[in-house]
């Protein structure tokens, strides 16, 4: 027996010696040919660009203005030196103004109205934006630039380019001053207090008798340290039937509750204050109840005598009785037509539907006003609406729900008026 170290073979055997590489070591290419490889790269995209800039400058009227803003981007957010984009001599809106026809599709493509109603609305600003416009930049061109900015969220850059102004500052001097004669001369398109009549008659449609608006708010988002994360401007409105815009105050931070933004607004003043507004007869629900004139407002408000909030559960084992659960339904639909409203503005007005930085925020209550006057204005010329509604109201979820006491008089209003949208839904 082998003693432990001895001699005995181990039993591991050899590595077996492993034949010659038969791999040929490709030669490193030398610095010259990576120059040229280089140089032949760039000089590929380079005419793939120049294409790409010949094929803008030809169809820019054909494409959609989706199709050109995102070719432009792509064009200007080459790594390597381009030539800068240039569209021909002659602006294109003058180029498309002696193309198009009175009933081009591409009027409401491009500027989201027909050309008679923007003739309709450069008559209406056009003396005043002479007064604030240099001579340098038409009005017509300034109203087309900014509906195409507003229209389709284009960088002022592009917005020069395509109407043929001085400079990105050129056409973002346009802009608000167009913004400013729109909240000047449109302003009397929100008007309240003018013809109640016909907003009854609109409510009384869809069985809200006596009802003169729906209160809610829309959100608007905004870059912002102060704000927060999701920081976003509140805009207060009343609307009517339709979708029109009755009353409008906007610039709120979402750091506010809103039953102080409420309290603040000069619609809140009109009819609380002055009793100015709503003042007008009471409507016969039975032989022993009658109910004021109303508007209905979201959960996060207060119950006035003339401000209907829905009925809201204090725990989860209460139930609604039917008159309860008729009224929160009547109500539930009507307050849908707030959040189509602001809907309807974002998807036709796409720079109001993306978020702000800080530094623009001080501007941005006076362009979100202005596009909902805009949106008066073309309902007004019976323009049609954008088919799908693009945005929400904000719901219980998103605002709190006012915890304050209830008015007793309002209690009495809306539950009168819930007893009379039973009766209503038994006889259907």
């Amino acid at each position: 027996m082998a003693a432990a170290g001895g001699s005995s073979k181990s039993t591991a055997q050899k590595a077996p010696t492993s034949p010659k590489s038969t791999t040929k070591f490709k030669p490193r290419r030398s610095k010259n040919q990576n120059k040229h490889l280089t140089k032949q790269l760039i000089s590929l995209l380079t005419s793939a660009t120049s294409a790409a800039h010949s094929f803008l400058n030809q169809n820019d009227l054909l494409l959609l203005p989706s199709q050109s803003l995102t070719l432009e981007y792509l064009l200007s957010s080459i790594p390597f030196s381009s030539p800068p984009i240039s569209l021909p001599s002659e602006s294109f809106f003058y180029r498309f103004l002696s193309s198009a026809s009175d009933f081009d599709p591409r009027w409401c493509q491009i500027f989201r109205m027909s050309k008679q109603t923007f003739s309709n609305l450069l008559a209406v600003l056009s003396p005043s934006l002479l007064s604030f416009l240099p001579p340098s930049i038409p009005p017509d061109s300034a109203i087309a630039a900014t509906l195409f900015r507003l229209s389709h969220g284009a960088s002022y850059e592009s917005v020069a380019r395509r109407f043929g102004l001085d400079s990105p500052a050129a056409a973002c001097l346009a802009f608000y001053s167009v913004c400013k004669t729109v909240n000047e001369k449109l302003g009397d398109l929100v008007n309240f207090g003018r013809d109640l009549e016909r907003l009854v008659v609109g409510f009384e449609w869809i069985s809200l008798p006596n009802c003169c608006g729906v209160l809610g708010f829309g959100k608007f988002g905004v870059d912002s340290e102060v704000l927060g994360k999701n920081g976003s401007l509140l805009v207060q409105a009343l609307v009517d039937s339709e979708g029109r815009f009755l009353d409008i105050s906007a610039g709120w931070p979402c750091t506010m509750k809103p039953e102080s933004i409420f309290s603040q607004t000069k619609l809140y003043s009109r009819v609380e204050g002055s009793n100015e507004l709503l003042n007008g007869s009471c409507y016969q629900l039975s032989e022993s109840s009658s109910i004021p004139q109303y508007i209905l407002g979201d959960s996060c408000f207060p119950l006035l005598p003339w401000l209907l909030t829905p009925f809201i559960r204090s725990n989860e084992v209460d139930s609604f009785g039917s008159a309860d659960r008729e009224f929160n339904a009547a109500h539930n639909r009507a307050m849908g037509l707030v959040g189509n409203a602001f809907g309807r503005v974002k998807a036709r007005w796409q720079l109001l539907g993306r978020r702000w930085k800080e530094d623009c925020v001080e501007f941005f209550p006076y362009v979100i006003v202005m596009g909902c006057l805009l949106h008066n204005f073309l309902i007004k010329y019976s323009e049609p609406l954008p088919e799908e509604s693009v945005g929400r109201i904000l719901r219980e979820e998103e605002l709190p729900i006012f915890e304050g006491e209830a008015d007793e008089r309002g209690e009495r209003n809306r539950y009168a008026l819930a007893k009379y949208l039973s009766r209503v839904s038994m006889r259907r």
